[in-house]
């Protein structure tokens, strides 16, 4: 009698394409952790709310996993404290200091400089989305 494999875990991969005949069965479980977080102490876990990075495909409800010990680099998306509150936005470094850009045309880009209370809190290292 052939060992009961558990349904619902990916031993192979799931291929996007046309499915493989060789992965009949799914086995392997996935860690989580493992896999979304290179620096535990460091890292943190955080809910979108509002419609400001829906173009780079990030909406409202995703969860964020934010690595706070990376140096952001131009482009990353960070979440950032400005004037007292968080936003999530793409960096832009120039040699007057720092724009934050949005991934939605609706909203305006925001200049850091001078007077501007802003910490980069921390570097986004992946989004996880519901998709039902």
């Amino acid at each position: 009698m052939a060992e009961e494999q558990l349904p619902g875990m990916a031993q192979s991969g799931i291929h996007a394409g046309f499915p493989s005949p060789a992965t009949d069965y799914m086995t392997q479980a996935i860690d989580l952790n493992k896999e979304l977080v290179r620096h535990p102490a460091a890292t943190f876990y955080g809910r979108v709310v509002g419609d400001s990075m829906i173009d780079a495909g990030v909406e409202e409800g995703d969860i964020l996993v934010i690595d706070k010990s990376l140096e952001a680099r131009e482009g990353d998306m960070a979440v950032c404290f400005v004037d007292g509150e968080f936003t999530l936005k793409h960096l832009h470094f120039h040699d007057r200091g720092v724009t934050l850009r949005p991934a939605n045309p609706n909203y305006p880009e925001i200049e850091v400089g001078e007077g501007v209370d802003f910490t980069m809190w921390g570097v986004v290292t992946y989004v996880i989305k519901k998709i039902r």
